[in-house]
């Protein structure tokens, strides 16, 4: 990465938006990592699950004598205890998923720009052919293919997100190769892999990283997506999507928590990472004018 990305990267933005977006995000990933120690309930555990309790309206007391503060889901879950655990189980396989497509996507990318010719020719084709197809509709495929199961899903992903990452790397390595310090590596007969990730990969990450953000609230939304069709997570693994589509058929009958709040988490959970993929892109885009305009 260049000295002139971390520079730019650095510093607290000014735009009050980007501040609230990146405080949020930051406290839902603590959230995250904290919530088998700061969740009341294990939602994994049904020794710990009150059926009884099922559908609890917000504020009710359990037998225990907890304080349902958002209530309970149709199987007597907690719903912050659901809420918590979501949150865990969804920004593990966003960031797994994304960070898998960004190296993958990059390394082909790169590499077709640099070989050239019949290389670069089926690399581009097959980004062109996933590119030109409905996200949802490849995730669908690749899904139903693989069948459901967390690592399912995030292969999946992977599969819809590497061809954004590999077009971006191969623009930015076109423009880098006919400078001299890849020359100088060729002069100096450097072996073909040194050349690919110790001098033009480096060089084409900046732009990645503008990218990640964003694919990042598409990894998100896409996993919510598919748990919300019963094709993502397992049941038994309470992810945001499938939170929302256990509370949807109980939304007629008035019991609005069950669905509601884990939606509201997802909503704001997407809106802060866009907004801070705002935010970076602000920083590294040279046209802007300003970093909190």
């Amino acid at each position: 990465m260049k000295a002139e990305t971390l520079r730019a990267l650095w510093g607290f933005p000014k735009n009050y938006r980007m501040r609230a977006s990146i405080l949020l995000l930051a406290a839902y990933i603590v959230l995250a990592l904290g919530a088998p120690l700061i969740a009341p309930q294990d939602p994994y555990d049904p020794l710990q699950i009150q059926a009884w309790e099922a559908s609890s309206p917000p504020g009710s007391s359990g037998s225990s004598g907890y304080m349902y503060l958002l209530g309970t889901d149709g199987l007597g879950r907690d719903v912050v205890s659901t809420i918590l655990y979501g949150l865990r189980l969804s920004l593990l396989v966003a960031v797994t998923s994304t960070a898998i497509a960004a190296f993958i996507g990059l390394i082909l990318g790169v590499s077709a720009a640099y070989f050239g010719k019949w290389v670069d020719a089926i690399i581009m084709r097959v980004v062109d052919l996933q590119l030109s197809l409905p996200t949802i509709l490849v995730a669908l495929v690749a899904i139903v293919t693989l069948g459901p199961g967390v690592d399912r899903i995030i292969l999946a992903i992977v599969i819809v997100q590497w061809a954004s990452y590999a077009r971006l790397a191969r623009g930015v390595a076109l423009s880098e190769i006919g400078k001299p310090y890849v020359d100088a590596a060729r002069l100096l007969r450097l072996p073909t892999w040194r050349v690919l990730l110790r001098h033009l990969l480096p060089n084409s990450v900046a732009p990645a990283i503008t990218l990640i953000p964003i694919e990042l609230g598409h990894a998100v939304a896409l996993e919510a997506t598919l748990s919300f069709l019963g094709l993502g997570v397992p049941i038994d693994k309470p992810s945001l999507g499938s939170t929302v589509a256990n509370g949807f058929q109980y939304l007629m009958t008035g019991q609005y928590w069950i669905s509601v709040f884990p939606g509201i988490a997802l909503f704001s959970l997407i809106a802060s990472i866009n907004f801070v993929g705002e935010d970076v892109r602000r920083r590294l885009d040279p046209r802007s004018s300003s970093h909190d305009a």
